[in-house]
């Protein structure tokens, strides 16, 4: 485990200096001048030009990019072009509305995801199975800037139950949560149900059953743990893309999180504000992916085995 934790900790550093590093000159050649969007396009040369020089940005890109690289080894994000205030200072304001959103989402998922999916597969090619999958494939097929005006439209026009944007209270995260979760218990419901009918059908399975005990104990203790492990995988894989991929959820009910801020932060030709934000992201899904592991060897005896063996080959 030392080993694997170690080598993950290598790869990891690796692919945030690549993403930092692509990020840096990827935003550099998007079009537009954050001194003429900070000043306005009738401002006059020289007091842009005066701008320009105390931002930094009338330095080749090879010297930004190194105080940028030196920054980071210092902890240091940097500060933003627009507000001028230390880009930490604004993180900090935006990640507790993002991580509420995504843990919402997440649980929402989850508590569709694991019945449609369990039911589908005890009740294979019933009514029951093609209405779970029907729901599920709806819930693949409609996107989040289509779900969300939608559940918008009826939930706050038509029936007043839930306010309409913003982060005002648990109220206000309901439809949110309900955007993101849907689509994510739609490929969870499908996963749990083609992972726990391939358990169903194992050996160990028809062996419990014929020691008589009870089909509730046979479906939860012994074929749905080891049915988790693809669904533990999909659950990580989801959390980032939950963490850093609700951009348009939150636009759309004006949720102030991380997603907001990036596309504010492009508007304004922000660039250390976004890079940082792409940094967080891709740092989450790094940090997510590790614990992945972990709960793999948590779960399955045999993969701690399997690593225990490649380590002592080494």
């Amino acid at each position: 485990m030392i080993h694997l934790l170690l080598s993950r900790l290598v790869s990891a550093l690796v692919v945030i200096f690549g993403v930092s590093v692509l990020v840096f000159f990827l935003i550099h050649l998007v079009p537009g001048d954050p001194v003429e969007v900070m000043l306005g396009e009738t401002s006059l040369a020289a007091d842009r030009e005066a701008l320009r020089q105390s931002l930094g940005l009338d330095l080749p890109v090879h010297v930004q990019l190194w105080h940028y690289l030196s920054g980071l080894l210092q902890f240091d994000l940097g500060t933003s072009l627009y507000s001028r205030q230390p880009i930490g200072e604004i993180l900090l304001e935006r990640i507790p509305a993002t991580i509420m959103l995504a843990v919402a989402g997440l649980l929402v998922a989850v508590v569709i995801a694991f019945p449609l999916g369990v039911m589908a597969a005890l009740r294979k090619d019933t009514a029951w199975d093609t209405g779970a999958m029907g729901f599920a494939m709806l819930g693949v097929s409609i996107p989040n800037f289509w779900m969300g005006p939608l559940l918008i439209m009826v939930f706050s026009l038509w029936l007043g139950w839930l306010p309409v944007s913003g982060k005002s209270g648990i109220d206000s995260l309901v439809l949110p949560a309900l955007t993101l979760g849907t689509a994510m218990a739609a490929i969870l419901s499908r996963m749990i149900r083609m992972t726990l009918l391939e358990q169903l059908g194992e050996d160990y399975v028809r062996t419990a059953r014929a020691k008589g005990l009870a089909p509730r104990q046979v479906v939860v203790k012994h074929a749905l743990r080891n049915a988790m492990l693809p669904v533990i995988t999909l659950l990580g894989l989801q959390l980032g893309a939950l963490l850093g991929g609700a951009v348009i959820t939150e636009i759309v009910f004006s949720w102030p999180g991380v997603g907001q801020l990036i596309v504010e932060s492009i508007h304004r030709r922000d660039y250390p504000v976004v890079q940082a934000c792409v940094l967080l992201i891709s740092l989450t899904y790094v940090v997510v992916n590790t614990l992945t592991d972990l709960c793999y060897a948590w779960l399955d005896p045999r993969v701690r085995l399997a690593r225990k063996g490649a380590g002592e080959t080494y």
